[in-house]
């Protein structure tokens, strides 16, 4: 689950971390009250969306030489032009893609001078099960371009959980951000406090782009990135709260209502496995044989009929969906039970696009008795690259007629 920005930088506060005076507003008028509260004489207006590269960001019913979705601004009549170009338009970045995100919420912040800017993380090291922090000189909106062009300059340091953060974790990090005396101390406390916020709240993500130092020699916060592992959600009903459905997609959300593991892809043949690892197999055959899945979707390995018949629907309600592939392999998943839901669903939502199942594992024959016996335009498939293979050319023969 991620977080905007100024929930971000209010909880990092809420751990002793230094962040700018801001204030949200969700409307021109409350944009402009927040003129009143903060210091001035500068202010930064940002559109808080779930993406990255705002700054460089094009707003689509906007000009082309339009600024973008973080603008400076010194008085309340630029606040409040900055915040009517920003509010119900779509902000276009790097990270969006083409279709963009609406902006409905800002973030008015007090203006900083700064000397310098570093990039700093905390992540998820899935490779060493550790947590590892990441820093660069190189702070700033181009940290894509400095990982792709020069990664040495970014180095990784990981912390063993069996000891926890010591103190040479933050003496390497002021290392690598190059710095010394007592600005070097500042940053040896400061990943204290961004490591107790990363286990207090489970967080997967913390990322500080930039990191800056000001002209008075403080660090300060001036960009957060925060995210939380989903599996540890039921352990912070307050987190819970700040999560902002508007900037999901619906299918994903209806899908984390059934415990779903829903992701919308580009393609067109929807996909139902049990597994990640399966889905992701069955998602590379698909491609294998030249077309392109629609979706990730896990129904776990003890799903009920009402769950499958849930999964089946969100697949269909994509408008992008062309043709279904159904993957199972039953270990605690039963065969007939994932065959009763494919059944269901599919008489519920007059299934109009080819269907392909195949199913192995535990009551197999029951399973397949049931498709066959359903009266319903079901394939059967031997293996995973006879229904790969199957689903493509029916997909195909449905595109040439």
């Amino acid at each position: 689950m991620n977080i905007h920005e100024y929930q971000a930088k209010e909880l990092l506060s809420k751990f002793g971390v230094a962040v700018p005076a801001g204030i949200p507003a969700m409307s021109v008028e409350e944009a402009v009250a927040a003129v009143g509260k903060l210091p001035g004489p500068l202010y930064v207006v940002k559109a808080q969306i779930h993406a990255g590269g705002r700054g460089k960001g094009k707003f689509k019913e906007l000009g082309p030489d339009a600024k973008g979705g973080v603008r400076l601004a010194r008085s309340e009549e630029e606040v409040r032009a900055a915040a009517q170009d920003m509010l119900g338009n779509t902000l276009v970045t790097i990270q969006t893609g083409p279709e963009g995100k609406e902006v409905n919420r800002l973030y008015v912040t007090d203006g900083v001078d700064i000397a310098r800017e570093f990039y700093l993380a905390l992540l998820v090291d899935r490779s060493t099960g550790r947590i590892a922090v990441v820093a660069s000189t190189e702070g700033g909106m181009d940290i894509e371009e400095v990982a792709h062009s020069t990664p040495e300059k970014i180095h990784t340091i990981t912390i063993d959980p069996a000891t926890g953060l010591m103190p040479h974790h933050g003496r390497s990090v002021a290392a690598a951000l190059e710095l010394t005396g007592d600005l070097a101390k500042q940053a040896q406390r400061m990943l204290g406090k961004l490591y107790d916020a990363f286990l207090g709240t489970d967080a997967s993500q913390i990322e500080i782009n930039p990191l800056a130092v000001t002209k008075d020699d403080k660090l300060l916060v001036l960009d957060a990135k925060v995210g939380f592992d989903s599996n540890a959600m039921f352990r912070h009903p307050d987190l819970a709260e700040l999560r902002d459905l508007s900037e999901e997609d619906p299918m994903e959300i209806e899908a984390s209502k059934h415990d779903l593991a829903y992701i919308k892809l580009d393609g067109n043949i929807g996909c139902m496995v049990n597994g990640a690892g399966l889905a992701m197999a069955t998602m590379d055959i698909i491609k294998l044989n030249g077309a392109f899945p629609a979706n990730f979707l896990d129904v776990g390995g003890g799903a009920s009929k009402e769950k499958v018949t849930a999964a089946f629907k969100i697949i269909l309600s994509d408008p992008a969906v062309q043709g279904i592939l159904v993957n199972i392999f039953g270990g605690i998943m039963r065969c007939d039970i994932i065959a009763e839901g494919i059944v269901e669903a599919a008489r519920e939502v007059h299934l109009a696009v080819p269907l392909v199942v195949r199913l192995e594992g535990t009551n197999v024959e029951q399973g397949k008795a049931i498709l066959a016996e359903s009266g319903l335009p079901i394939v059967p498939a031997n293996d995973l690259g006879d229904a790969a293979k199957k689903i493509v050319e029916q997909v195909k023969e449905l595109e040439a007629a």
